[in-house]
């Protein structure tokens, strides 16, 4: 290597600064762009989530394919020491209501039921520990193998051996009973299809055959048990009103009992009928239709004595219309005729004319007297009237007194009569109930059949392998996700350039991948290799870091050591010295120098040397393999780094070298615990902090951020490290990061150095 001529010729200078001026000269055209292209949405899209879950997925696969695998691998032992269950299924019929023989109207001949309440209250019913209890005890299940099986799966015989059942235990038949009820309501399963008046009952048992004789005992039994509750219901409404009939019968009788001696008491006569009423009311009514009847015949009696009166002589319609007056007054007018006839000979003096004249006198004497026995016969009808009327009035006042006494004493019995007739109507009302509740329970029929018997099962019903493997597999897959959600919550490191921009509030100014290759070979020798797109792409974007384009001195510096700071430095000075530009290399880590041996170059003399005022900045300078690459190393480590880089010399030695290179690269060391990069960076024209993806607790960044402006350094940007671009391909796939793939990154040799830990 070949001391380095730092009296550059004018031609050189005028090289490199061309290139950096022309890159200045078009910064405000690009930054009118960039504020002129359209602005994403606020918030991540859909595609967005996509791909980072999936980015997720790529960086945690072993993981979830590990949790997936242990959930298969634990559902295959499940399954395989799981006991072999058999399930017999019977179905039966069971309708909302029985068929009548006989059709009688009894309340529960139309009975409005709701079917879903009804099929609800069966299915209970079926499960329900009384016919259980029932079954246990038909089936004689205490003294049998049912209660205590032997085992017939290999973790079942692995436990009975682990823990033997104790001597007398279950012993009591009782408490066997009891148990066998239990577990026939464990096993036991109701199901009825829609629309439908079919039930299906199931059970579930090791043993097929149990499976299939607990199944028919529970159907047959609950076909048996609904008969016997309609036939007890039955029973016991008959008992019920047989009870109350004979209360009613006895309250009757007390009912007409006092009624009658009440009446017997009061001497209380009542018509009979339909509509009883006392003999006072009954003669009242009488006396007044009567007392109507008499009155109205007076009047009209009046009314012909009255005409009577005042028509004179036979002019009364009366007189005209009697028979005997008429035969008279014919008899008369004949003798009267007759008298004419002979007056016209004989002289009224003549004794046959004067005998006529005597008998017509005689014949008018005896009209008048009729004439007056009629008009006698009207007064004397209309006096007998009138005195018939004044005694019914009498009589009438009389039995008034009557009534109203009556009634006083009637209200009682008005009150034991209603009460008589509502017992009475009562007791033919239930009496009329229970005749036909006698027919209607004689005459009903069950509303439950079996339709199909169980059959012993051939095959156990489960384990089901496929279903427990996709059950654990999903519960695998679950709870990896879970992990993945938690590591994500307490990893708080950076792994995203959009974090470090959100939270921040720093430009990502580059991303470097995790490679396995030489990184300096790559920036040597292979210029599309994914390393050297990734920090050529760094270098441009410092060109276009601030408004003056590429700082003159530029402070590399991380949070924490072993972040890559190092290699960062190296990399973007053989990438500008590439570029044409004339660049120094300053190793500032006074107490853990590594840049030297990225380089290749000694490290006994250098910037501690010149600072201590024992050599000048050009004597130690050193040149480098890379042509426009000067390095200046650390030199020997002293004792108090940070006094010396707090000197004037170091501010004279960035002044005079930025006169002469065009940038000036200086690796700081760490900024967490130690005053030299804060020192470093207050004196340099920018600040580039380099963090290692998924390493740096992002609490540290911002401590390290917060020293760094305390010493008012000028930050540039972010350049995130170790960026794994497996983990994250598909994910920064959409902002175009995917080309590195192209360029065959993850295709590339074993590494000779971990240069991304420098």
């Amino acid at each position: 290597m070949n001391a380095p001529d730092f009296n550059f010729g004018p031609e050189r200078r005028e090289r490199g600064l061309t290139v950096v001026g022309d890159r200045r000269d078009l910064m405000p055209e690009v930054w009118r762009s960039a504020e002129m292209a359209p602005s994403e949405p606020d918030g991540p899209n859909l595609r967005d989530q996509f791909f980072k879950i999936l980015g997720l997925a790529l960086k945690h696969r072993w993981l979830i394919l590990a949790c997936c695998i242990g959930g298969l691998v634990i559902g295959f032992l499940v399954t395989f020491a799981s006991t072999p269950i058999y399930r017999a299924t019977a179905s039966i019929q069971v309708d909302l209501a029985a068929a009548k023989v006989v059709k009688l109207d009894t309340p529960d001949s139309n009975p409005q039921v709701d079917s879903y309440r009804f099929y609800q209250t069966q299915r209970e019913l079926l499960q329900s520990r009384l016919l259980a209890e029932r079954v246990a005890s038909n089936l004689d299940l205490g003294d049998g193998g049912f209660v205590n099986p032997k085992p017939s799966s290999s973790w079942a015989k692995l436990k009975r051996i682990i823990f033997p059942d104790k001597p007398g235990e279950k012993s009591d038949l009782a408490g066997r009973k009891a148990a066998a009820a239990g577990l026939i309501q464990g096993g036991l399963s109701v199901f009825q299809a829609s629309n439908s008046s079919l039930v299906s009952i199931s059970f579930d048992s090791p043993d097929p055959g149990w499976a299939a004789k607990i199944a028919n005992a529970v159907a047959q039994g609950f076909t048996d048990l609904n008969l016997e509750r309609r036939y007890g219901q039955s029973a016991y409404s008959r008992k019920f009103l047989e009870e109350k009939l004979a209360e009613l019968k006895v309250k009757l009788e007390e009912s007409e009992k006092a009624l009658v001696e009440y009446q017997d008491k009061e001497q209380i006569i009542t018509s009979k009928g339909k509509d009883q009423q006392p003999l006072a009311d009954s003669d009242l009514l009488s006396l007044n239709s009567a007392l109507q009847g008499v009155r109205t015949e007076r009047i009209r009696a009046q009314e012909l004595w009255q005409q009577a009166e005042r028509t004179p002589g036979l002019a009364l319609p009366q007189i005209i219309n009697d028979k005997s007056i008429g035969a008279l007054r014919e008899k008369r007018a004949f003798l009267a005729s007759e008298y004419q006839e002979k007056l016209a000979t004989f002289k009224p003096d003549y004794p046959d004319m004067r005998r006529l004249k005597a008998q017509i006198a005689q014949f008018d004497s005896e009209i008048e007297r009729a004439a007056t026995t009629v008009k006698g016969s009207l007064k004397a009808q209309y006096e007998s009237l009138l005195q018939q009327e004044e005694l019914l009035q009498k009589d009438i006042e009389k039995a008034s007194g009557k009534v109203l006494e009556a009634r006083g004493k009637g209200i009682q019995m008005q009150i034991l009569q209603r009460e008589a007739d509502s017992t009475r109507t009562l007791y033919d009302g239930l009496l009329q109930q229970y005749k036909d509740m006698g027919v209607a329970s004689a005459t009903g029929v069950n509303n439950v059949a079996v339709v199909d018997r169980a059959q012993t099962p051939g095959a156990p019903y489960k384990p089901d392998l496929k279903k427990n493997l996709l059950i654990w597999f999903a519960f695998g897959l679950f709870a990896a996700c879970a992990a993945v959600a938690g590591l994500e919550i307490l990893d708080d490191t950076f792994k995203s350039p959009e974090e470090i921009e959100d939270q921040l509030g720093l430009a990502v100014l580059g991303f470097i991948p995790k490679v396995k290759e030489d990184i300096f070979e790559s920036l040597r020798n292979s210029p599309v290799s994914p390393i050297s797109e990734s920090y050529r792409s760094l270098r441009t974007a410092l060109q276009f870091s601030t408004s003056n384009g590429l700082p003159k001195s530029l402070v590399v510096t991380s949070p924490n050591a072993g972040e890559g700071k190092s290699t960062t430095s190296v990399a973007l000075a053989i990438n500008f010295a590439q570029l044409g530009m004339s660049v120094l290399l300053i190793d500032a880590d006074l107490r853990n120098p590594s840049a030297h041996q990225l380089l290749r170059c000694q490290a006994e003399n250098g910037l501690t040397n010149y600072l201590v005022g024992s050599a000048s900045a050009g004597n130690m300078m050193q040149g480098t393999d890379v042509p426009r690459l000067c390095f200046m190393a650390s030199g020997p480590l002293p004792p108090n780094p940070a006094e010396l880089l707090a000197g004037q010399n170091m501010v004279r030695l960035l002044s005079s070298a930025s006169e002469k290179f065009d940038i000036v690269i200086i690796d700081a060391p760490p900024v967490l615990g130690l005053a030299d990069a804060p020192l470093l960076a207050s004196v340099g024209a920018g600040t580039l902090l380099v963090l290692g993806a998924g390493e740096t607790r992002r609490g540290v960044v911002k401590a390290a951020l917060k020293r760094l402006h305390f010493a008012r350094a000028q930050m540039v940007g972010v350049v995130l490290n170790k960026f794994d671009m497996r983990a994250a391909n598909y994910a920064y796939h959409s902002y175009g990061y995917g080309a590195l793939q192209y360029y065959g990154y993850g295709n590339q040799s074993p590494a000779k150095t971990d240069a991304n830990q420098i």
